[in-house]
């Protein structure tokens, strides 16, 4: 059976967290710092900091912003649902906006629904490739007019809506760690963008996530850092490596926060990813994704994903993290495309699908989205099939794939 997504997990990897283990920092210590700063170095941006998941990294971005009942965040309507899930636990509205035939969010939609309750835009990298963030980031600017920020709101020493003047943008890179526009590492693009190491992404610490900051220079990004640091530890002013120095027990409790740090056990396994990402990982993954594209770009029955847009001084628009490689299968039915995937199953290659789209859940069903009001996100998912892409996929293996799909594909449509 060749597998969807699994970890890459070798001697380096295990060395890693052994010596972790041995040094006796299991939770939140040295690596975890050392990661921060290469993850800040890697992104192009002063702060990193690194949290248990992009969910409670994210929900924590919200909250320091003061997001609660009555505002709105716009998502777009194709995306895992954790995107959506951290607007309600605070609260708030999700606002949901389609989008475009490469999968993510359309800026022109989210023009359309923008408002003064309209705290917060959530673009998403799916697959691996940006949004259009320079597009999404002028929206949030021509809401100046008429944004409408909480005036009692403190986060820290400053009230960050008075200070930003507009929505926040917070990108939701799940997918795309590594992923470029213009050149420029994601990260560097919106307010806030946040990251998943989570155990099938590019680069893992089994669970985990990070958030970069780049926010405009009013705002205090080391006084950031030390707000969400004390939020993720139920609002202590001391980590656990800040109270190994000599007499430095003594701590205080600031706010009623959370507990979402990241350990050095998963810093460990993330070093260790790191290190290899840009040399090894990533090429080996553009590999697995252009073999595949070259075997079906040619077959009308085939729309191959976008990986990289356009040029820009030499340098792609957007190029993407090859996360995903999210094949179409051209006018087929949700129905057919299911079908096509039990054919594929059978031959022994495990396949996936890249979401249900938010209103086809039964919460945000409930909650009154309708799939009929986002016909192209349904589109886009009635014909998408995620194929296996990971480090230790063989071409033999590659190949054996595109057999299956070709096959299932024939034996459903023709």
């Amino acid at each position: 059976m060749i597998p969807f997504s699994p970890p890459r997990i070798d001697d380096r990897t295990v060395k890693a967290v052994e010596e972790a283990l041995r040094s006796g920092w299991i939770t939140t210590g040295p690596r975890t710092k050392e990661f921060e700063r290469k993850l800040a170095a890697y992104c192009g941006v002063d702060h990193v900091i690194a949290l248990n998941s992009w969910t409670n990294a994210c929900e924590l971005v919200l909250r320091w912003y003061g997001i609660g009942p009555g505002d709105e965040v716009i998502i777009p309507a194709y995306t895992y649902c954790a995107t959506a899930n951290i607007v309600m636990h605070v609260g708030a509205k999700p606002v949901l906006v389609d989008v475009r035939d490469d999968f993510t969010m359309d800026p022109a939609e989210v023009k359309k629904v923008v408002s003064p309750r309209t705290k917060c835009i959530i673009p998403v990298d799916v697959g691996g490739l940006p949004a259009d963030m320079a597009a999404i980031m002028e929206v949030a600017e021509h809401c100046r007019s008429f944004f409408t920020p909480a005036v009692n709101l403190r986060s820290g020493k400053t009230n960050p809506q008075l200070a930003l003047g507009r929505p926040l943008v917070l990108s939701d890179a799940a997918h795309s760690f590594g992923a470029r526009i213009k050149g420029a590492p994601v990260g560097v693009q919106a307010d806030i963008t946040g990251f998943s190491f989570h155990a099938v992404k590019n680069l893992t610490t089994a669970e985990g996530g990070a958030l970069a900051f780049h926010m405009p220079e009013r705002f205090d990004e080391e006084g950031m850092y030390k707000w969400f640091n004390t939020m993720s530890l139920h609002g202590q002013n001391k980590d656990a490596l800040a109270k190994t120095r000599p007499g430095a027990w003594r701590y205080d409790v600031e706010q009623a926060g959370y507990k979402c740090n990241m350990t050095d056990l998963q810093a460990a396994i993330g070093l260790v990813e790191l290190d290899r990402y840009d040399p090894d990982t990533i090429p080996r993954r553009k590999w697995i994704c252009e073999r595949y594209s070259e075997a079906f770009k040619n077959d009308p029955r085939f729309i191959v994903p976008l990986f990289v847009d356009g040029v820009n001084d030499g340098s792609p628009l957007r190029e993407s993290s090859y996360h995903l490689y999210m094949l179409r299968l051209a006018n087929a039915t949700e129905d057919q495309r299911d079908r096509v995937i039990e054919a594929i199953s059978a031959a022994e290659v495990s396949v996936n699908v890249h979401f249900l789209p938010l209103p086809m859940l039964s919460f945000y069903k409930a909650e009154g989205h309708r799939m009929e009001n986002f016909p192209r996100s349904y589109g886009l998912y009635s014909q998408e099939i995620s194929l296996p892409v990971y480090y230790d996929l063989s071409g033999e293996q590659v190949d054996i794939v595109v057999n299956a799909v070709r096959a299932a594909v024939g034996e459903v449509l023709g």
